[in-house]
């Protein structure tokens, strides 16, 4: 699963990478700590020119309650062992919660790196897990839903990052889940309303553990309401030896500041 998160690009980086713009009014702050409650930013294919922000955690349209469902399996109720060798259907498009979202609501989720604990320890024992040669931001393959308070009246636009078997490199950690990376080539066809549904469940892959990497944290990380780049410092050796020696400088020292001021 992936419950925790980094984004801490500035809006500048943002809008070039996705060639989208961002509202002036959008309120993104940057955070090395995104937890399942709290606003995130997302590309939606309902406006897929636009930054928004919209809650981790999918509450259904249909629901009478908050649901903050942060995560989307991919196999839907299939693959209950969590086999990294599952192969068959993906069956995300018959769960009452996702259904719809699957079909016509998906976004991208924007993030620079995320966070996962070991299957036994959680995040007792965070990881810090990242693409390498400085890949970021990327984008987590998302769905959304819109749901309207029925005693307030007031609407919730929020969203859950799908999920699928874990690669080489998560199950050394180990843990037996992992959130769906898009490639960069395949972000316009899973915002697309166009690309048909055989298409979008065969996007729902492991990423390839080779252009990944990770690094054991600080378990502060543990805590919602902690913040800083201080969570994300190292604490121990990387799980794949790397040349670029640079980069758990740059993770945590590029690319990152204040955003747009008003």
């Amino acid at each position: 699963m992936c419950g925790r998160y980094i984004e801490v690009q500035k809006v500048e980086t943002i809008e070039k990478r996705f060639q989208v713009s961002v509202p002036e009014q959008l309120g993104y702050k940057p955070s090395y700590n995104i937890s399942p409650g709290q606003k995130a930013p997302v590309i939606t294919s309902e406006k897929p020119d636009q930054l928004q922000m919209y809650q981790f955690g999918l509450t259904p349209f249909w629901s009478k309650k908050p649901m903050y469902l942060f995560n989307a399996r991919a196999e839907g109720s299939k693959n209950k062992e969590n086999d990294p060798n599952y192969r068959g259907a993906r069956e995300i498009h018959r769960k009452p919660a996702f259904r719809k979202p699957v079909r016509s609501q998906r976004c991208l989720v924007v993030a620079d790196a995320f966070i996962e604990g070991t299957t036994e320890q959680g995040l007792s024992k965070p990881y810090l897990l990242y693409l390498k040669n400085h890949r970021r931001p990327f984008a987590f393959a998302g769905i959304w839903d819109r749901w309207k308070n029925p005693q307030t009246g007031e609407q919730l636009e929020s969203f859950s990052i799908i999920t699928t078997v874990a690669n080489e490199l998560i199950r050394k950690l180990p843990h037996h889940r992992s959130p769906v990376i898009l490639p960069e080539d395949a972000e316009k066809e899973w915002l697309s309303q166009q690309t048909p549904l055989q298409d979008i469940l065969g996007l729902m892959s492991p990423y390839p553990a080779q252009y990944m990497n990770a690094y054991p944290i600080d378990p502060k990380i543990k805590n919602p309401r902690a913040e800083g780049r201080e969570l994300i410092q190292p604490i121990g050796q990387r799980l794949q030896p790397e040349k670029d020696f640079q980069i758990k400088k740059d993770l945590y020292l590029r690319g990152m500041g204040n955003p747009r001021k008003k």
